[in-house]
């Protein structure tokens, strides 16, 4: 064995040995732990009684999602959920919800690679919501469409993670439309509503007049906050806040959000304020009222002139939470409209996902048998240069990351067929040198040599042909099945060559190097003569 190919099989199994580190584990777990909070004066019974709703409250939150996960008593005091398929521990948080007398003393993510948390799942195997928006660029200076639109994308990205989506996919379609697609995630109405807008909060006064009332609730009407600015009448809207909000803890003890204004914002807040000394301002999400904790609208009375920050009382911690990560996410530079809102199920579900691996496992174990029962050594060796194709693969799409629908597993079973294809050019090479005379590792390495030039030019072919079809993919609305086909079909086939030509290559120089190279009879099932 020389030192080259020692060198090469080091780096062939450090290459392994880091995609199964990134490949597994195939999917993330947030995993929260939470701590009873009990009275002085509690009672045992009473312990157990507080423990057992926690439980259910914490099953029935998981139930009502569309999170697989588990609930465990771990002592007498606290309790662990494991949400699995979720990489965000504040999203999880929401999920759950505030449960009566209980906290959250720790929240951690097991299971992500280098920023990525399990193989991502396309809507017709995971299920999830299609969401489809249009700008409005009536008002946008011409030529500046595509930036705009660009601008949007990065947003809504930004505004989407906190809603705990593994892998979003967003993607603009032509000049003026947005697909967001959001695998294995129902979100409510509100929270569809607040991706879209320009301002997520508006603030507003009493109004009598019907003609200029914006708002109605249990308090009156309402017309938006303004202030005269240069000349220009202005709103007060979160458009203004700078992007650093945060949840806290004031002096009272109550939960603030807590935000700051930019230099704009603050002349419009002075304004206004000083305007309605002693009145509420009521705080609005949309066309309804931002309510608090207690179901009641929030609208706090003035005490003094705000200019540079504020806060907003009365939200729930989870609301909070999601509201602050949301405000610190951007403005959109436009408005956009919901044209299409589906909630799409799993057009083939778990369960087929779970028999389409266990196909696949049965798939590969029968070509491997093959392989090994008509080319011997040959083929074992082959079959491991199947199994590290196999790891290094699912290891890229993880990483890149490439979201796996049907017509992306199509792709990917394909290109195992053409790994093995190459392996047995090869090995019927090899045997056409063998039936010629010659010895073993001179068989071998003509095999190769001359095998080459047809794995090279076919496997050109069809990335140029993968290319192709991706291209295609992206100028149609609906071309996302054919764009995962072709990027999984074009990786699988780059690493097909790689694994036939350098590691089975590799495997086979190194048997060459033991007592089986003087056994031709173990690497083909006849030797014959020409």
């Amino acid at each position: 064995m020389t030192r080259k190919n020692i060198i090469i099989l080091a780096v062939i199994l450090l290459i392994f040995g880091f995609a199964l580190w990134v490949l597994l584990p195939l999917q993330s777990t947030v995993e929260l732990v939470y701590q009873a909070q009990y009275s002085d004066n509690v009672t045992p019974e009473e312990k157990t009684a507080i423990m057992a709703e926690g439980l259910l409250a914490m099953q029935q939150s998981i139930d009502a999602s569309t999170a697989e996960g588990t609930v465990e008593e771990m002592d007498s005091d606290r309790i662990m959920v494991e949400l699995y398929g979720l990489n965000n521990t504040d999203y999880a948080n929401q999920l759950i919800g505030d449960i009566n007398n209980f906290i959250v003393v720790d929240a951690d993510v097991h299971g992500e690679r280098l920023g990525r948390a399990g193989l991502r799942l396309g809507l017709d195997l995971q299920g999830g919501l299609h969401l489809l928006y249009r700008a409005d660029l009536s008002a946008v200076e011409p030529g500046s469409e595509a930036d705009i639109m660009k601008g949007i994308e990065s947003v809504l990205r930004s505004r989407i993670d906190p809603l705990g989506v593994t892998e979003p996919v967003i993607v603009v379609q032509g000049t003026e439309r947005i697909r967001v697609d959001l695998p294995g995630l129902s979100i409510t109405d509100k929270e569809k509503e607040r991706l879209s807008r320009v301002a997520l909060l508006e603030f507003g006064e009493l109004t009598t007049d019907n003609a200029s009332a914006k708002w109605v609730n249990e308090l009156g009407m309402w017309k938006p906050a303004t202030a005269v600015i240069d000349g220009e009448e202005k709103a007060l809207t979160s458009r203004y806040f700078n992007q650093n909000t945060y949840v806290d803890i004031d002096n009272m003890g109550n939960l603030i959000l807590a935000f700051e204004w930019d230099s704009e914002g603050q002349k419009i807040s002075q304004e206004v304020t000083t305007r309605l000394l002693g009145q509420q301002l009521g705080i609005f999400e949309g066309d309804v009222s931002l309510y608090g904790e207690d179901g009641q609208p929030i609208a706090p009375i003035v005490r003094d002139v705000i200019t540079s920050s504020g806060v907003i009382n009365g939200l729930s911690r989870s609301e909070a939470t999601s509201l602050s990560q949301q405000l610190n996410a951007g403005r959109l530079p436009v408005s956009l409209e919901i044209i299409s809102d589906e909630t799409v199920s799993p057009l083939l579900g778990a369960s087929f996902v779970e028999m389409a691996w266990k196909a696949g496992i049965i798939g590969i174990a029968l070509v491997m048998l093959f392989m090994i029962l008509y080319y011997r050594v040959s083929g074992f060796l082959a079959s491991l240069a199947l199994v590290y194709y196999g790891a290094l693969v699912l290891a890229l799409f993880k990483l890149i990351p490439v979201t796996l629908t049907l017509a992306g597993l199509g792709g990917f079973i394909l290109s195992i067929g053409m790994a093995v294809d190459a392996n047995v050019l090869i090995f019927e090479r090899m045997k056409e040198e063998l039936r010629m005379g010659r010895t073993l590792s001179a068989a071998v390495e003509s095999g190769f040599n001359r095998a080459w030039s047809a794995i090279r030019d076919s496997n050109i072919t069809t990335i140029i042909v993968c290319i192709i079809l991706f291209w295609v993919g992206s100028s149609i609305d609906s071309g996302a099945p054919v764009r995962g086909f072709a990027l999984t079909l074009g990786i699988g086939v780059l690493v097909s060559m790689l694994t036939a030509i350098i590691v089975t290559r590799t495997l086979l120089r190194i048997v060459m190097a033991t007592p089986l190279a003087s056994r031709t009879g173990l690497f083909s099932v006849d030797r014959g003569n020409k």
